[in-house]
């Protein structure tokens, strides 16, 4: 019996409390394949997700959600809701010690210390700055992911917390492997900017001076996917590797056998 890929939303309009949730399928390959639809979702975690949400979520037949968040992250969250039969496998790659001390400047800092500390192309910076140590520095983190991905870890769903840096960089990778067009995947990277998908910003002072329009300018590029982040992942792959090719091979560790399992696992034929 032929088994029927899951009808999924264009957007996550349907899902009240997961945010950044789309189905990565149809972005076009250099070969001129098409990833296939219902094998790899992202998102922002599914710590809030209502029951209907879960329905949703356990309706698309997922093997394995792959949850990119530290400790930190979920303790100010919460873990994921359960969904029956599905392996959650939890593989940070940041840790809760790093920036920890800038993070609650984020929710709690006055505007003084935000113009200090994110003004002048700061905030900016050091999200391309994260994004280059993520890519040369997580190598056995996103390994292990695409082996997973490449034996019997499908469908998969990937996310953060708000699905657009961690998991947008490991989608990235996924997407890279398999021979996905880069433009295809900077196009599928900067949708996280769709209104309806953006994190919501959290601050301690919620009042009109504590989220000011300043206030939010400043923390804008912490929370916006921008072009120029996903460029310094691939540039510092290029200078660390020389090439895209040498990264998958050696950085990655992907054998062509394992790139071509990969390749039938999530494209189309």
């Amino acid at each position: 019996m032929t088994q029927q890929t899951p009808e999924v939303p264009s957007t996550d309009s349907e899902l009240a409390e997961v945010r950044n949730f789309r189905d990565v399928g149809g972005l076009p390959t250099v070969d001129g394949r098409r990833v296939r639809t219902g094998r790899l979702f992202r998102s922002g975690h599914l710590a809030s997700a209502t029951e209907a949400d879960a329905a949703f979520l356990g309706g698309l037949g997922l093997h394995t959600v792959f949850d990119f968040r530290n400790a930190a992250d979920i303790k100010l969250e919460g873990p994921d809701v359960a969904l029956p039969g599905v392996r959650n496998v939890n593989i940070p790659l940041t840790d809760p010690a790093d920036g920890a001390e800038f993070w609650a400047m984020v929710r709690d800092g006055e505007l003084g210390h935000l113009r200090t500390a994110l003004g002048d192309g700061k905030a900016a910076d050091r999200m391309a700055e994260t994004y280059r140590t993520i890519v040369t520095t997580r190598t056995a983190d996103h390994s292990r992911v695409l082996h997973a991905l490449a034996e019997d870890s499908v469908p998969a769903l990937m996310h953060c917390a708000a699905g657009k840096d961690r998991a947008g960089l490991s989608v990235a990778v996924t997407l890279l492997a398999v021979g996905v067009e880069r433009e295809a995947i900077e196009a599928d990277y900067l949708e996280s900017n769709a209104a309806h998908r953006r994190y919501k910003v959290r601050r301690s002072d919620n009042s009109a001076a504590g989220m000011s329009p300043e206030v939010m300018e400043l923390l804008a590029p912490l929370f916006d996917a921008r072009a120029e982040y996903l460029s310094a992942a691939f540039d510092a792959i290029a200078t660390t590797w020389g090439s895209t090719e040498t990264y998958l091979s050696e950085g990655l560790e992907l054998t062509p056998q394992t790139r071509e399992r990969l390749r039938l696992q999530l494209l189309e034929d």
